[in-house]
């Protein structure tokens, strides 16, 4: 299974120019705790780092320092693990697991950025493969018992 076939293409970036309270903002107004940030001016948003709200909260909300004078790039995870959306999902989780991470940003063959993977979408993806699994038991367990009662 390539991750492509299962990334969500709905990413919300920003650059890392950028001051901790508009992330925390931009966070806010997307409902999201999780933002892929790449270089001011790269159209093709290359991820240089990620910030996650508990980023903020330990860097910044819990040292007590202005969210308006720390950028994004001084808070953010620099060199984040990135998948390619040819890399395979079982890989993915694999490294996810060992990093200890939940989230991943996806690029295609130029390192443009093109999605991301959460544990969330995998665990979603494994329920609804057991749901067929299940379905395919029920199946052939009708099949069975129509040909006993025959």
């Amino acid at each position: 299974m390539q991750i492509e076939q299962y990334c969500r293409r709905g990413v919300v970036a920003i650059s890392g120019k950028e001051d901790v309270a508009a992330a925390a903002r931009l966070m806010r107004e997307k409902h999201v705790g999780f933002l892929v940030v790449f270089n001011e001016g790269d159209t093709l948003r290359k991820p240089v780092g990620v910030l996650t709200d508990r980023d903020i909260v330990l860097q910044v909300t819990a040292r007590d320092v202005d969210p308006h004078s720390v950028t994004i790039g001084d808070a953010m995870t620099h060199q984040p693990l990135i998948a390619n959306e040819n890399d395979e999902l079982g890989d993915l989780v694999q490294a996810m697991r060992q990093s200890g991470l939940r989230r991943v940003p996806v690029v295609d063959s130029r390192g443009a950025l093109t999605g991301i993977m959460a544990l969330d979408d995998v665990i979603d993806l494994l329920a609804n493969l057991l749901g067929e699994v299940a379905g395919s038991i029920k199946s052939g367990q009708r099949q069975e018992w129509r040909a006993k009662s025959s």
